[in-house]
């Protein structure tokens, strides 16, 4: 049987960060996963995870100065600095916190210069991690709903992976995503399991709940349950009205 993870980037995100890891877990998840919690005091959230008993499974570099455009920094060659001040931050919550993954969010960028940025930056970060036990995550971000963004599609993906050579840089697959790019989720889920280090689901194309639209997430979550796969799935998606009301399809994919 399936296990989920709460991405409260998107659900309760209207509350304060404690208080959402109390809401995921009265709601039956069993993780949680977050996309910038720097402002929110780690004691408080690590207290909060220890008292509800929820594990931390992932959260996000900053992002950068979203009002001038940005999102993410690590393939952009004139913000070496702020990238890696961005990897430091992450890496520092993460041992607050407990957090096992960092997705390091490349930024939008194209170009040799954006690649090399980015290889080195996340070399940079693997070796920060690694001193900790942390896992680095890279994501393909659709084309559609993040135009420019550096990284795209999975196989770009696996080529940065083993240029960078670390055993502790992972793939964040993002079944959302990959569908919005015209990939096969299943196929891809198959040929990269090995790189895979963490999985996040929304409806296709509305990034609504996972049982409305054209991805059949009951075929997916079996081919990972058959394929031994075993780790909470990162439940991404936007609710429409309140998150409570959005969680009917727990009941269908837990059965």
């Amino acid at each position: 049987m399936a296990k989920f993870s709460a991405n409260l980037g998107f659900l309760w995100a209207e509350l304060p960060l404690p208080a959402a890891i109390r809401a995921a877990h009265a709601a039956g998840f069993d993780a949680v996963e977050c996309h910038f919690p720097y402002e929110v005091d780690p004691e408080e959230v690590r207290a909060t995870l220890l008292d509800t008993g929820l594990p931390m499974l992932g959260l996000n570099t900053a992002p950068g100065d979203l009002t001038a455009g940005e999102f993410g920094l690590a393939a952009l060659p004139h913000r070496r600095a702020a990238a890696r001040a961005a990897i430091d931050q992450a890496i520092g919550y993460a041992v607050a916190t407990d957090t096992a993954n960092i997705h390091v969010m490349a930024g939008k960028a194209d170009g040799a210069e954006a690649r090399a940025a980015f290889v080195e930056n996340l070399r940079y970060g693997c070796t920060r991690a690694a001193a900790h036990g942390l896992t680095l995550l890279i994501e393909p971000i659709n084309s559609h709903d993040v135009p420019g963004y550096f990284l795209t599609t999975l196989d770009q993906a696996v080529e940065i992976i083993a240029e960078v050579g670390a055993d502790n840089l992972k793939l964040m697959f993002d079944c959302y995503h990959v569908a919005r790019m015209g990939d096969d989720v299943i196929a891809g889920l198959a040929q990269y399991a090995p790189l895979i280090g963490h999985v996040q689901f929304a409806g296709v194309p509305s990034r609504g709940r996972p049982d409305v639209g054209e991805l059949d997430y009951h075929r997916v979550f079996a081919h990972l349950d058959q394929a031994g796969y075993s780790a909470p799935l990162g439940a991404e998606y936007k609710p429409e009205g309140t998150s409570e009301t959005s969680l009917g399809w727990l009941d269908l994919f837990q059965d």
